[in-house]
């Protein structure tokens, strides 16, 4: 895909939800909400300041964000439903179990 998000935006593919619920049921399509959560494709240089000086993203490409319902713009890029958002419409970096397991001291 050539596409390169400018100043603050990002561009995310959205992590579909489970099939089922813990209990086991299935969920039908029509039940289904959005999800919020997804994972950061590419993302712009970043902003600048009321000074001019750039300041750098706090997200990279590969990152697992979660996003507000509302936030973005959906768009179709290469026949896939994308997501091109401010990186402040996203609410946190969604960290992996091993980083967040710490030995017990």
């Amino acid at each position: 895909m050539g596409f390169r998000p400018l100043h603050d935006r990002v561009l995310v593919r959205r992590v579909e939800q489970e099939e089922r619920t813990k209990g086991g049921l299935i969920i039908p399509d029509t039940a289904k909400e959005k999800p919020m959560e997804g994972e950061v494709l590419a993302v712009g240089p970043g902003a600048r300041d009321e000074k001019g000086v750039m300041v750098p993203m706090s997200v990279k490409a590969g990152d697992r964000v979660l996003f507000g319902k509302w936030s973005g713009t959906e768009v179709k890029l290469d026949g896939e439903e994308l997501i091109i958002m401010k990186e402040s419409d996203i609410m946190g970096v969604i960290e992996g179990a091993a980083g967040s397991k710490k030995k017990a001291a």
